[in-house]
């Protein structure tokens, strides 16, 4: 009996032993590009698709199960595969733009999308970032894809047929194909888009087949044409050939938003004479490069699965817009004034949702990349007179905030050079005074200026507006004394950035919808969705005191009365109130409510950082157990992967630097504030050639409270960590427990930065 329970404890060990991964050598092959594609419209689960693609590629590819104008591209439950795009979507619900499709077929040739979709299995189905496969059962046909960052490759294995097809269709606005047989080649041009205007816009395209074509037709819409060229609202241009049994067509693509001879050049420059296979490779070659800044090891095999996931998923948007011309120079098409311009442009990202992690992350791990992303910035502010808040690719009116302000600041602070902050910091002004067209600059800024509030029966949301204008006004206050301006222009700013005490109700402990003669909005209920918030109740943003969380404590009435409300997040009913939706359920109160954790809604971007909060009041231990917790709990590397929205990679960033150990709850403070790191150890490769290790060796999924904190051989009793004292390297020795240490991290000088104890 003693040896059967022996063994029985072996086993049991070895298998926990087995479950570990000590080292990851090839990182890319950790990503599932699936997680989080298993999403409708009422019910999110990172709202993704598998996105086919270089980091921050200008074109990803991506197999479509949706129609053409469908924000649901890929969707994990589909059964039929209607053709491999081209797409620049950031969100379904931003939905696409520049976007065209290619599909093979046997038999018959089918003229609509419905007819020509084709069954398909998941057990059939290779999807990497670097690649991507699948067997279309109705046309007998593989389908490969691997890409480039403005082209890609395609190879289809047909089976022996008289009738093989491929249609190219350049969708409904107003669209252009022209089939050239004798140089084996098909061009066109689609000007779909969904959020514009967008002036003289065209997404250029060029495809070379490495066969000939015994059928060459094109299509207005469904209705066959007599020409090999078409300009109509809806053009197909359809090749045909004799195919043998595991014959491969190749496919050469590549698009621009310049012109067909750009195209050219991009297909030249990216591909040359390289075969798919050394097309694969290389891709396979830039993720791994990429990914490689940052190493695990002591995890799970689901949590390394679920790290690089996420990470994959942080590395798209903003996506390059820019291309390289003839003459080796970066040109860009502006979306703001339809020209060819020099220089950087970027598109793709809502500041709303990534100024809160993905940018940070940027500025600590790959901040050459958010260099040309200002220089970008800069582009957008001279040619369309504002930055940006949501581009897709231009100004799109949705959301609120001037978080542009966030972005530009952090990256300066962070140390990021090389381009005109000071034609950024105009920008930033010029924003923060004024209400621009499509959500830029400040709606009501004149009676934020004049009363430090948005009022609730002048404006929609206005607490929510409130909140993020009053952090938007402490980063220009923030660059504004990097940049050594005067005294009198940024106390106006640091003076605005405590409006935020304006919206909070000190009669009910939250923040509030105020009214211009100064009552707070009634009825109230911190319950209820919408009216003076957006996406969220008082629950949710209360906590968007970002720059100053000792003042928030001070307003709530001191440590205890603090954590206690921060508790009370987790244990009130996670109902919705009289919500201003049309009456409706919008999906983030269903994901928040399935979540089982309270109002804590991680799957929208307000609350998100709240969980590290407890680090201000001297409790940083409950920081420590929520954070594993929501890892736990709301993350995997699944097609049901994510808890809502993945957002442009923020959802994703929070996993990440939750993983790392550390969150930057207030982006441009420069610090970072502790939570509990997820692996045994983490090798973060800085591009100044400084390498900083976080050790955690006694990690585990008991062990996930900080005992002790060790720094580079001292022990470190603070509950964040300094920005430039990262950029140095060196390692972080994490001793961690089972129980809480009470006594680590509460004195009032171990708490994070607050501007109320700013001396």
């Amino acid at each position: 009996m003693k040896k059967l329970l022996l063994f029985a404890a072996m086993l049991v060990a070895g298998n926990t032993f087995a479950q570990q991964v000590n080292t990851v050598t090839d990182p890319v092959e950790w990503i599932n590009p699936l997680m989080g594609t298993d999403s409708k419209f009422d019910l999110s689960n990172g709202n993704t698709y598998p996105a086919i693609a270089l980091p921050w590629g200008m074109n990803t590819w991506v197999p479509q199960t949706g129609g053409m104008s469908d924000g649901w591209i890929y969707t994990y439950d589909a059964h039929k595969i209607r053709g491999f795009k081209q797409t620049h979507q950031p969100s379904p619900w931003m939905n696409d733009y520049g976007q065209f499709s290619i599909m093979p077929l046997t038999k018959h040739f089918k003229n609509t999308e419905d007819k020509r979709a084709s069954w398909f299995s998941h057990k059939a189905e290779v999807a990497k970032p670097y690649y991507y496969s699948v067997y279309l059962a109705d046309h007998d046909v593989t389908t490969e894809i691997t890409p480039t960052e403005r082209s890609a490759q395609f190879r289809f294995t047909f089976p022996k047929s008289d009738s093989s097809f491929i249609v190219v269709d350049a969708l409904d606005k107003a669209s252009y194909v022209q089939i050239i047989p004798g140089e084996r080649k098909i061009i066109g041009y689609s000007t779909k888009y969904s959020r514009g205007p967008l002036p003289n816009f065209k997404n250029y395209f060029i495809i070379y087949v490495d066969k000939d074509f015994t059928v060459s037709r094109t299509y207005k819409d469904t209705v066959l044409t007599d020409s090999l060229e078409l300009h109509s609202k809806r053009s197909l241009a359809v090749i045909g050939f004799k195919t043998t049994g595991g014959e491969q067509v190749h496919l050469r693509v590549a698009s621009s938003f310049i012109s067909f001879e750009q195209a050219e050049l991009n297909l030249k420059r990216e591909q040359g004479n390289d075969s798919f296979d050394v097309t694969k490779r290389k891709a396979k070659d830039t993720w791994n490069k990429t990914l490689n800044h940052i190493t695990v090891s002591g995890g799970t095999v689901d949590q390394t699965r679920t790290f690089y996931s996420c990470l994959y998923r942080m590395l798209f948007f903003p996506n390059k817009m820019y291309e390289i011309n003839a003459e080796n120079k970066i040109v860009h098409w502006s979306p703001y004034t339809g020209n060819t311009t020099p220089g950087y442009m970027f598109a793709g990202t809502g500041f709303w949702d990534t100024f809160r992690a993905l940018y940070p992350f940027l500025n600590l791990v790959y901040p050459s990349v958010d260099k040309e992303m200002q220089e970008g910035l800069i582009n957008a502010y001279k040619e369309g007179g504002w930055l940006p808040e949501w581009s897709s690719p231009a100004y799109a009116d949705i959301m609120l905030g001037n978080n542009s302000a966030s972005v530009v600041a952090d990256a300066y602070l962070k140390g990021v050079r090389g381009y005109d902050i000071n034609k950024l910091y105009e920008a930033l002004l010029h924003g923060a005074n004024n209400a621009g067209p499509n959500a830029t600059g400040r709606k009501g800024v004149d009676y934020y200026n004049t009363i430090g509030y948005i009022p609730r029966d002048k404006m929609g949301e206005s607490a929510a507006r409130t909140l993020e204008y009053a952090y938007d006004d402490f980063s220009i206050y923030q660059l504004g004394k990097a940049l050594n301006r005067p005294a009198a222009e940024t106390d106006i700013y640091k003076k605005r950035s405590r409006n935020y005490k304006n919206v909070f109700d000190p009669s009910t402990g939250f923040m509030r919808g105020r009214n211009l003669d100064g009552s707070f909005e009634k009825p109230f209920s911190p319950y209820k969705w919408g009216g003076a918030f957006i996406e969220g109740n008082s629950w949710h943003y209360t906590w968007s005191v970002f720059h100053d969380v000792q003042g928030l404590v001070n307003l709530i009435g001191g440590n205890k009365r603090f954590v206690s409300k921060l508790d009370s997040v987790f244990t009130a009913p996670p109902i919705f109130g009289d919500n201003e939706y049309n009456g409706g359920v919008i999906h983030e109160m269903r994901e928040m409510q399935i979540a089982h954790m309270g109002q804590y809604a991680h799957g929208n971007q307000p609350i998100q950082h709240m969980i590290y909060l407890y680090n201000f009041a001297g409790e940083p231990w409950k920081s420590q157990y929520w954070v594993r917790e929501a890892m736990k709990r709301l993350y995997n590397a699944a097609p049901d992967g994510y808890c809502g929205d993945e957002d442009n990679g923020q959802t994703s960033a929070w996993y990440v630097f939750s993983a790392m150990g550390f969150y930057p709850v207030c982006p441009t403070s420069n610090q970072y504030v502790l939570g509990t790191p997820l692996f045994k150890k983490m090798t973060i490769n800085l591009e100044n050639g400084k390498t900083l290790v976080l050790n955690a060796p006694n990690n585990s999924e008991e062990n996930k409270y900080i005992n002790v904190v060790n720094y580079n051989g001292k022990v470190y009793k603070n509950n964040f960590l300094d920005h430039s004292d990262l950029l140095k390297g060196g390692v972080i020795n994490f001793n961690m427990s089972a129980t809480p240490n009470k006594r680590r991290g509460i004195a009032p000088a171990n708490a994070p930065y607050s501007l109320s104890n700013q001396k």
